[in-house]
């Protein structure tokens, strides 16, 4: 075989995958995969390997590449709210974690362009980022002059758009929302929101003032499960109005799921996310002793057992279709403790980027909840689908990128922030279990990173996106 070159024209000798559990659109499959330059060549039992650097994957599994459909890199709210990870550490603490490529959200200013915002992104991006990467472009205005873009967002592979109900800054109206929806769908892209009516929520923390609370434990109580569910079903109705697919992002209640049953009833097709925090961790975390529970303030906040339990069995029926992790680390001191006085003034998100596939792994298919193939295709495949990327990425199949993770069943570990390489002062995840281990991440062809340890840096590329592959 001869050499090919990959990320950045580095030459490299064909790879051979050997000996390891292939998950496989169709299913998983002992069989060997060979890399050459940045696709996979081939894939079958027994392949040669004369010429071919060897990995030997015996025990293990071997997953398309990762893919996180919800990040916030370098995110600034304001003076001493800048994000803990910019696209340096983020993406490098994403690949760790066996993650190759992210959605980030690119944000334009009141009154700007999109493509301002895209060209803010790019820059932050482009040559520091350890992953592949891709934006999703939120929507705060709309206009003819912002509806015009929408072209040249295409032509850019901008196909995914993210609109607010909550948050006086970011949240439109529903009239705009129909619109949003409409153009958006008939230049062949996709729609996420973030459900929570933000009216209410304004009312709920005006409401835990009056009662004296100021503390992370009013949070929940200021934004309780009814306000999503609520919001989720005006999205649905406002999706079903304008005939076109929508997505919901990180859903978080089995109310909110039960909206979307309904829509499903009615032969709608509806999208949802969620993320490893509602999956694993629930509302307690706000009754932690001093100003602990700050750590967890995120929106919407986490949520009872019940729901983590609803979640879980909503994912592995099929009715979840991506898991991303909302990924937005502030760091506890100083920038959480800006809240120390007021919850509402405490920045909401937590890190999550560089423990997802661990988080899902353990809690999901070594715990029995769901298989690896289901957790393939919520991490891997679906995202891969719906926001334009497949087959390119999200499968392994002939031809596909060569982004590949390959997980260590046998191994264990916990998860702590002193080991993390996150750039942030804690992990919500601190003492967990991990029962798995992330032991080979391939980027486009190359072994980037090993045990844990990133070896390749700022070589992810940007990934130009087409239209959605909807399966509903």
């Amino acid at each position: 075989y001869s050499t090919k070159t990959n990320v950045k024209g580095c030459t490299v000798m064909p790879l051979l995958i050997q000996n390891g559990t292939l998950l496989l659109p169709e299913g998983p499959v002992k069989a060997d995969l060979r890399v050459e330059g940045e696709r996979i060549a081939q894939i079958g039992p027994g392949l040669p390997a004369e010429g071919s650097q060897l990995i030997d994957a015996a025990g293990k599994l071997v997953f398309p590449g990762f893919i996180d459909t919800h990040t916030h890199f370098e995110m600034n709210q304001g003076t001493q709210r800048e994000t803990a990870d910019n696209w340096t550490t983020g993406t490098r603490a994403a690949l760790a974690g066996g993650t190759t490529c992210v959605l980030d959200f690119a944000e334009p200013q009141r009154g700007h362009s999109l493509a301002s915002a895209l060209e803010v992104w790019q820059e932050r991006a482009e040559g520091r980022a350890s992953c592949h990467y891709g934006f999703h472009m939120t929507i705060k205005d709309w206009d003819p002059r912002i509806q015009d873009e929408l072209r040249a967002m295409t032509a850019a592979g901008i196909t995914s758009y993210k609109v607010y109900m909550a948050y006086a800054p970011m949240r439109i109206s529903d009239r705009t929302a129909l619109e949003v929806v409409q153009a958006v769908g008939e230049a062949g892209g996709i729609v996420g929101c973030h459900c929570e009516n933000g009216d209410l929520v304004d009312a709920g923390i005006a409401a835990m003032h009056a009662e004296g609370r100021f503390g992370p434990d009013a949070h929940p109580a200021s934004r309780p499960a009814v306000v999503e569910a609520e919001a989720v079903g005006r999205w649905l109705a406002i999706g079903e109005l304008a005939g076109y697919p929508v997505n919901i992002v990180h859903l978080s209640t089995w109310q909110g799921l039960e909206q979307v049953r309904i829509a499903r009833k009615r032969l709608q097709e509806v999208y949802v996310e969620t993320c490893p925090q509602y999956l694993t961790l629930t509302g307690d975390k706000y009754r932690l002793p001093g100003f602990e529970g700050a750590k967890y303030v995120c929106a919407p906040p986490l949520r009872a057992q019940i729901n983590v339990d609803a979640l879980w069995e909503a994912l592995a029926a099929g009715e979840i279709d991506t898991v991303g992790t909302d990924h937005c680390s502030f760091y506890f001191n100083p920038t959480k403790m800006l809240g120390r006085e007021d919850f509402a003034a405490i920045p909401g998100g937590i890190p999550g980027v560089e423990h997802r596939v661990e988080l899902m792994y353990t809690y999901g298919v070594a715990a029995g909840r769901i298989t690896a193939h289901q957790m393939m295709k919520a991490l891997s495949e679906h995202p891969a689908k719906l926001f334009g990327m497949y087959p390119r990425k999200g499968a392994l199949a002939v031809g596909s990128d060569a982004d590949i993770t390959i997980l260590d069943p046998n191994a264990s570990r916990v998860i702590t922030a002193a080991g993390q390489v996150q750039n942030v002062d804690y992990t919500p995840y601190e003492g967990m279990e991990s029962r798995c281990g992330i032991d080979t991440v391939l980027l486009s062809g190359a072994v980037a990173a090993q045990g844990g340890r990133v070896l390749l840096e700022n070589r992810g590329r940007y990934v130009r996106r087409g239209s959605a592959q909807f399966w509903r």
